[in-house]
């Protein structure tokens, strides 16, 4: 029977008027379009002995549903709908959006919800989880990519965040490298994952980076905690540590009371200066012991540090060209850094697992981007070293 333009269209509207029914009616013009589409294709290869070969099983989005339809075969699988191509990219279209608002601090829920506005019906959780498995891909890979063999300089600084584990909320540390690169660019290296910051958690996480290929590391930048010593000389011999003096700041400025924390302050900016090429480690030393024993006279937690000779570590920046003192006596670069993690995991309070705030410092530190200089390239992960032309030691 064949129907005119008009009684096609008739049938049609009342079929779109019952329940899934655009839904269905999508589906099968998708599935006549591709079956036209083959015989086309095989009219146009008659000599090739080509034929028919069934259908495959095929899904895409449409109209806020999962559409399913038939996709025909050929005997040689040389035939390609490509109509297909363009539900592909539809496809490709909604996962890389429910990436994005993921990664931008949108819940899995809350994703739902936008899902809900433009396409008309809501996804669930299970739904959007699936679209992210090519976010989490990508983030596995760029977390275990291979590595150079050479880094000037590398930060490390945990971050903490809580995290669901059996039926409790415990705060757990996860550990992250920044380096500079030698064409001055920053670069995370790697972010890992700990119950409790120790010396020996970072032990294992450079281990890794050597696994992955890195031998060198001109200067590792590091906070206070006791041991880092030991354990990146066992890794990288020879590698030098600066201690952030921001934070041993801190500590000391904590230990006085609220009146003469400006007098120490100040007394603290003139041993930590930076830029002066006639500033020595052993004249900075020097002042650090008068520091000592002018406010040991009144505060005995000063006392002890005068010649405790782990705090020679917080002078090593000196030892560096005056222009990159600031940027390396300190570990603020990565700490800035901390801050755009805890922005997309904030809307979240607790994590669900240790993969969840993986995904998503990752992909943050993937699309961390600070223009280049002129002339320079830039890539994801990466940024700019300003006003340093060299990385040397004195």
């Amino acid at each position: 029977m064949v129907l005119t333009k008009e009684q096609l269209s008739e049938l049609i509207c009342k079929h779109s008027e019952r329940e899934n029914g655009l839904q269905d009616l999508l589906e099968i013009l998708l599935e006549s379009m591709m079956v036209s589409e083959r015989r086309e294709y095989l009219r146009e290869n008659s000599t090739s002995g080509n034929k028919c070969n069934g259908f495959r099983p095929g899904h895409s989005y449409g109209h806020g549903r999962t559409l399913t339809f038939r996709i025909p075969r050929d005997r040689y699988g040389n035939f390609h709908p490509r109509i297909l191509a363009i539900l592909r990219h539809q496809e490709d279209e909604c996962e890389r959006l429910a990436g994005t608002l993921y990664t931008k601090g949108l819940t899995q829920e809350q994703v739902g919800e936008v899902f809900q506005d433009i396409y008309g019906e809501h996804y669930s959780k299970a739904s959007i989880s699936r679209m992210l498995d090519y976010l989490r891909e990508d983030v596995s890979q760029w977390l275990t990519r291979s590595l150079e063999t050479y880094y000037p300089i590398v930060f490390i600084d945990c971050v903490h965040m809580k995290i669901h584990r059996k039926r409790s909320v415990e705060t757990e540390a996860f550990y992250v490298v920044l380096a500079v690169r030698e064409d001055k660019r920053r670069e995370v290296l790697g972010i890992f994952n700990k119950p409790t910051e120790s010396a020996l958690g970072w032990g294992e996480m450079l281990a890794e980076l050597h696994e992955r290929g890195v031998r060198k590391i001109g200067l590792v930048c590091a906070d206070g905690l006791k041991g880092l010593e030991d354990i990146i000389s066992a890794v990288f011999p020879g590698t030098p540590l600066q201690r952030c003096t921001t934070h041993l700041k801190r500590n000391l400025l904590s230990c006085v009371r609220n009146g003469d924390k400006g007098e120490l302050a100040e007394d603290l900016r003139q041993v930590f200066r930076t830029g002066d090429r006639s500033y020595t480690v052993e004249r900075a030393w020097e002042q650090w012991q008068e520091l000592c024993e002018k406010w040991g006279q009144d505060y005995r937690s000063f006392r002890r540090r005068a010649e405790d000779p782990a705090y020679k570590a917080y002078f090593t920046y000196l030892n560096y060209e005056a222009r990159i003192q600031s940027m390396i006596y300190t570990t603020n670069w990565i700490e800035r850094l901390q801050k755009d993690f805890r922005r997309v995991t904030r809307m979240r309070g607790a994590m669900p697992s240790e993969e969840s705030v993986l995904l998503l410092m990752g992909k943050t530190a993937m699309d961390k981007k600070i223009l280049p200089e002129a002339g320079a390239t830039n890539r994801p992960g990466s940024g700019i070293i300003p006003r340093v032309k060299t990385i040397t030691q004195k």
